[in-house]
């Protein structure tokens, strides 16, 4: 309904390039993340252990500087907002969803704690998958599991892969359905 409600600009111009950015925005935090697979493999130093020694203002936490760094921002801010929506949209906690003007008091707490509990991860999150080495003021770089390799690594590899895989489901299966809906096989 909002689809068809919505402007000829809307949805010729806006709706396609708030897809290509979101499929950009995956695309570079999957490379990313490959870059940080191929760096655990090669130097020890890769590993999401605090950071010693370094002043914020002194040492610049991206290779490409200030456009790194703006960059790791806006990709941090991408996996905030698609942990929310993944979080919502999974069958478990569809029932959660509040409700305009008709959401009890347990139902806004649960939202509370839900989305306390995905803020407090999102750090070590970020960290773990090579996006950033900035530590903030929490120090999340010294959980004892994060020098573990194995276990840094197969994390990095599941989301790599199931990231690429969920792309490649969307997108192929949306090429399809237009191609398909484009030569008339669809009736």
């Amino acid at each position: 309904e909002l689809r068809h409600r919505a402007s000829p600009w809307q949805r010729n111009l806006g709706y396609p390039l708030a897809m290509l950015g979101l499929l950009a925005l995956t695309g570079i935090s999957v490379l990313i993340v490959c870059f940080h697979v191929l760096e655990l493999l090669l130097d020890d130093a890769a590993m999401p252990r605090g950071i010693q020694d370094a002043s914020l203002g002194q040492v610049s936490f991206s290779i490409f500087g200030s456009f790194g760094a703006a960059l790791q921002v806006v990709l941090i801010f991408y996996l905030m907002v698609s942990s929310v929506v993944g979080f919502y949209s999974s069958p478990l906690f569809t029932r959660l969803l509040p409700e305009r003007q008709d959401t009890p008091l347990t139902k806004i707490i649960g939202n509370c704690v839900s989305l306390l509990v995905l803020s407090s991860a999102l750090p070590v999150f970020s960290r773990t998958l090579g996006i950033t080495r900035f530590d903030l003021l929490g120090d999340f770089g010294r959980f004892n599991w994060l020098g573990n390799f194995y276990i840094v690594f197969l994390y990095n590899m599941g989301f790599a892969g199931l990231t690429t895989l969920c792309l490649v489901k969307r997108v192929s299966w949306a090429v399809q359905a237009e191609l398909i809906r484009a030569f008339g096989e669809d009736r």
